[in-house]
């Protein structure tokens, strides 16, 4: 069974850890929202949704366009894995908030991978629920050092989950 990770990157840096990601996970398809349709999400039962987190806790520019592209798009039978990177030092009060919009994208899925919120620094995220965040949380610019050992623990949490 094939694993689309659908992201946005407006810098590359969300584009490199999906590409990480991809690779951890044993092969999956890359695409970037910028030039996917609404059909793209039809073909994988298995997907990633990834964005990084701006302004004021918004998706990613292009994710803004294709979160409308796929309004009304019924994610049932499929599994998703929902992916957000974001600065806690800088953005704080909006960390990772791109993973609250990505579930709302996703209506009809079974979300897995929900992590602990141990060892970020930040001061409140719409991405958290029940004391969690509802996907992974990236932090590129502060924690760089964490990333890979996240993804890895996160992999093995999703597959675990049914991914």
């Amino acid at each position: 069974m094939s694993i689309g990770i659908f992201f946005g990157s407006d810098n590359d840096t969300t584009t490199s850890v999906c590409e990480r990601l991809a690779e951890k996970l044993g092969g999956a398809e890359l695409i970037n929202v910028a030039n996917a349709d609404a059909n793209a999400i039809a073909k994988f039962d298995k997907i990633i949704l990834a964005s990084s987190t701006w302004g004021d806790g918004e998706l990613q520019a292009d994710w803004d366009s294709y979160a409308e592209t796929l309004s009304g798009t019924d994610f049932s039978g499929k599994v998703v894995g929902l992916l957000a990177l974001g600065d806690a030092d800088s953005y704080g009060s909006t960390f990772c908030d791109a993973l609250y919009h990505l579930k709302n994208v996703a209506k009809g899925a079974k979300i897995v991978g929900a992590t602990a919120t141990d060892g970020y620094e930040f001061d409140e995220s719409k991405g958290v629920e029940g004391g969690k965040f509802v996907g992974l949380a990236i932090d590129e610019v502060n924690q760089d050092g964490e990333t890979d050992g996240r993804l890895d623990a996160w992999v093995a949490q999703i597959k675990s989950e049914g991914f």
